[in-house]
Order: structure tokens, then sequence, then C-alpha cells
């Protein structure tokens, strides 16, 4: 947690919506995205990039309030602007959005907080289990075959459909190695991925309360990160791993 001074200085100074510059300067990127262009216009970058680490920063702040956050700074949450082109057929070098990601703390809590700010009504608040490993994936099909009701308590719950709507991710065409074709949870053993969302629009991103409205997606995640840290932090007999 944050001290009081700091949590202080950052209320007091922060950044709570996105500034309609910041999306005229996405919008003129994605109509000339060239290295001539972004660097005859690199004092606007400049500034736009400064703007959105303040605005990270703040969420930064209000997630501390209630998680604890390994992120470091605002800044630190922030994914470049630029492209890894290297493996990509598409060499255009700049993305079109500006995005980040919130780890939370320790190995107890599983988890991470996503933003993505893209002008066109585009931008969206994020989380879940986008990739997980082979074991976890596999940690987490035994325990829901085993018992699948917390987890349809949570998605089902009306908090996460008026938040997320439902729950999205990669699937399975059929049963997983190993379960059954017909077990009564099938529909959910099948997913690869765990994932869910929440869209906003411009005129909502540059509304004065914007901070406070991903700060409240982002609670809306805890029930779903926290049956999940459990499952990944115990084995099947619940004992602590």
């Amino acid at each position: 947690m944050l001290s009081d001074t700091v949590s202080s200085y950052f209320q007091n100074n922060s950044m709570n919506s996105v500034s309609k510059s910041t999306l005229v300067y996405l919008q003129k990127l994605a109509k000339n995205n060239n290295r001539e262009w972004f660097a005859e216009n690199k004092t606007q970058y400049t500034e736009e990039y400064e703007k959105m680490i303040d605005f990270a920063s703040t969420l930064l702040i209000k997630l501390n309030q209630h998680d604890v956050i390994e992120t470091p700074t605002g800044k630190k949450s922030l994914y470049r602007i630029y492209r890894d082109v290297r493996f990509s057929k598409d060499k255009v070098p700049y993305k079109i959005h500006w995005a980040g990601y919130f780890k939370r703390a320790t190995e107890q809590r599983r988890g991470g907080y996503y933003f993505h700010i893209e002008p066109g009504n585009k931008s969206f608040i994020g989380g879940g289990f986008w990739s997980p490993s082979k074991e976890d994936l596999l940690r987490i099909r035994e325990e829901i075959a085993m018992d699948d009701e917390e987890l349809r308590n949570i998605i089902n719950s009306e908090e996460f459909i008026t938040t997320f709507g439902t729950l999205d991710g990669e699937q399975l065409k059929t049963a997983p190695k190993g379960f059954p074709k017909d077990h009564k949870a099938i529909d959910l053993l099948r997913y690869k991925q765990f994932i869910f969302g929440k869209s906003f629009s411009d005129e909502e991103i540059q509304a004065d309360d914007f901070a406070d409205q991903v700060d409240k997606t982002f609670q809306a995640m805890r029930p779903f990160f926290d049956y999940f840290s459990d499952i990944l932090t115990t084995d099947i007999n619940g004992s602590p791993i």
C-alpha cells in the first residue's frame, strides 16, 4: 500500500480522464504511421505519453486502495508504442493505441488489470487469464471438473454480467485430454483462456469520472481473481503448494 502522503499527492495531481488531444494524436498517427511523421511530431508524442503516465498513475493509486500491485509506477505499467515487427508481415512501426497492465503482487495473488485506449469507441478494460501455462490450465480444469458451482456463481452473478457480459476466451472444439465429453461442466472445461472485458466509448473515456469507472471495473474482477488464485496456490485437496 502507498503512504498517505504519496496517495494524497497523486489524488491532488491526478488525471482522471483521457484527453481529447490524446485521441486526436492517435487518429493522426493511424493516418501517418511511418517513422518520418513520428519523428517530426515527437514533441506531441512526448506530451501525450506524459498524460498517459499521469492517467496510469491515477489508476495505480486507486488500485492500491483495495489490492496489492507489484507494478511500481504508472509509467512501468505502460506498453511501448513501438511495434515489434521482427517476425510480422505487417511492418507498420507504431501501435495506434495506448495500453497498460498492472500485475498483482506475490504468487498468492494471480491475475492482472489491463487497460486499452483507442479512438473510434475501441477502448476497453480487460482482465482474466490470457495464456495460462499447461500446468495451471490442468489445475484449473481439475478444480472445475470436481466442482463447477463456484465459478458459475461468479460468472452468472449480477455484477459480472452487468459489467462484463460473459466469460470469453479461446475454447477447444471437443473435450480436453483426460476429461469425458459428457462431463456436466464440459462448457467450462473447453476453455483455454479465461478472459473478460468492458468497452468504453470515446465520450466515456473523456468524462471526469473515467478513472473511477475503470477502478470500479477493476474491483468487479476481484471475485474471479480470488477464486483462481485460490485454485492455483493449492493442490486438488486444498492444501497450499
